[in-house]
């Protein structure tokens, strides 16, 4: 109590920003299918300040939400919210098993909660603790697919009449029923589809002849005036994409993305040796150890692993600081397969990192968007996040509980003899 020296009534007085105001009393996991499943941490400080982080891997949702009620939860009660470098380490470094998707999703909702904790309790927007505003909105890029060529330049087209400046095309592939890619029933393309893997048939040489033709086709019908993408994810040997990166350098991609998987990342030094177009990859990364010799040795031109994969804003700040020495910028996975809580973070860390390229953008679903009310908002090609202290997402928990869990695993590809291939 204190007493006002004019009126001589007592006041309560607050310590915002004490340590005891910090201490953490409560952490939980909410687990929900708008559309989709989402997994949410919800941490609540002892002063009721409550912070929010995305946890969301699509098609092993539950090992994480695990990971966190079991493992990370009863580690966070009674800690300062407020030492988030230190709870980042004693998860990182004194789980001994370290990395792996699992552990970094888990590791990067508690990250990303307590970040949303301290904007909060600071009465600032995210992108403000960080060190302020690069640029004023963050590119974006939108998914255009067809069943054809024709139907995929339509699309590219629709989006332009929104306002994208940048969409990434697919298109179906003559002899491949199901491409990666292509919805169906102009739904967006959600590949998670089924409680177990749907499988899938993949010809590279089809596929391989089919996309030089889609992009000379779409520059032809929408100029240059457009940024282009395209997405392998990860179905080609080295050799094999550098022969399709050298083949769509005349239609100036802004990137390839995936075009061989990283485990070898020394894999990209030979497509690097035959093609100029941009390369892009990462979102399946999880630390900067996945990325150090590419990114080193300048074999990428964008970075895509994202805040929710890749433990969070504490990590992402040191993998893109890495990437800005060796001229390599950001490029976070922004599917639907993350939650608008991923998003919105992801949105303040592009307002604020100086070596930001674009974000990938699809848009979620109504009843999504009504269970993660935000205040992130598309205008003119680029998304810009609001002022709201922290993050600027939220959730309504009843509505929450009116979508459960409901299973669904990614597909598996097969080649057409019957091998396992990448999906």
């Amino acid at each position: 109590m204190s007493t006002n020296a004019h009126t001589g009534a007592h006041t309560e007085t607050t310590t915002h920003g004490s340590s005891r105001d910090r201490e953490i009393v409560d952490a939980r996991v909410i687990v929900t299918c708008p559309g989709r499943n989402f997994v949410t941490l919800r941490i609540e400080t002892r002063s009721g300040v409550v912070g929010l982080g995305d946890a969301t891997l699509n098609g092993r949702e539950l090992a994480v939400a695990s990971y966190l009620q079991d493992h990370l939860v009863p580690n966070l009660i009674g800690r300062d919210a407020g030492r988030i470098e230190d709870i980042w380490q004693f998860f990182y470094r004194g789980a001994y098993w370290r990395r792996g998707p699992v552990t970094m999703t888990a590791i990067a909702a508690v990250d990303v909660a307590l970040w949303d904790i301290l904007g909060k309790m600071a009465g600032l927007p995210l992108y403000q603790l960080l060190g302020g505003r690069s640029r004023e909105g963050a590119l974006v890029y939108a998914h255009a697919n067809g069943r054809d060529i024709s139907e995929a330049s339509e699309e590219v087209g629709k989006y332009r009449e929104k306002g994208f400046l940048a969409v990434r095309a697919q298109c179906g592939v003559p002899g491949v029923k199901k491409a990666y890619g292509i919805s169906s029933g102009g739904k967006p393309y959600e590949p998670a589809e089924s409680e177990l893997p749907a499988e899938t048939v993949w010809s590279t040489p089809k596929y391989l002849e089919v996309v030089p033709k889609l992009f000379e086709r779409l520059r032809a019908d929408h100029g240059n005036d457009v940024e282009l993408l395209h997405d392998v994810h990860h179905r080609l040997s080295p050799i094999e994409a550098a022969r399709l990166a050298r083949d769509v350098e005349p239609y100036r991609l802004f990137w390839l993305e995936d075009a061989t998987p990283a485990e070898n990342q020394k894999s990209f030094e030979l497509i690097r040796q035959h093609s100029v177009t941009p390369l892009a990859v990462g979102e399946v990364f999880n630390s900067i150890w996945d990325c150090k010799h590419l990114i080193e040795n300048q074999l990428i031109d964008y970075i895509r692993t994202t805040i929710v994969h890749g433990g969070g804003i504490t990590h992402l700040r040191r993998l893109a600081d890495f990437a800005g020495l060796h001229q390599v910028r950001t490029g976070f996975h922004g599917a639907t397969d993350l939650s608008p809580v991923c998003m919105g973070a992801a949105l303040h860390f592009d307002t604020w990192v100086p070596n930001f390229g674009i974000q990938e953008y699809m848009f979620h679903s109504e009843e999504a968007n009504e269970v993660f009310p935000h205040d992130y908002v598309f205008r003119d090609g680029r998304l810009h996040v609001g002022d709201a202290p922290g993050h600027g997402v939220t959730i309504d928990e009843k509505l929450a509980a009116r979508y459960p869990y409901s299973p669904k695993q990614l597909p598996i590809a097969r080649l057409e003899d019957g091998s396992m291939w990448d999906w």
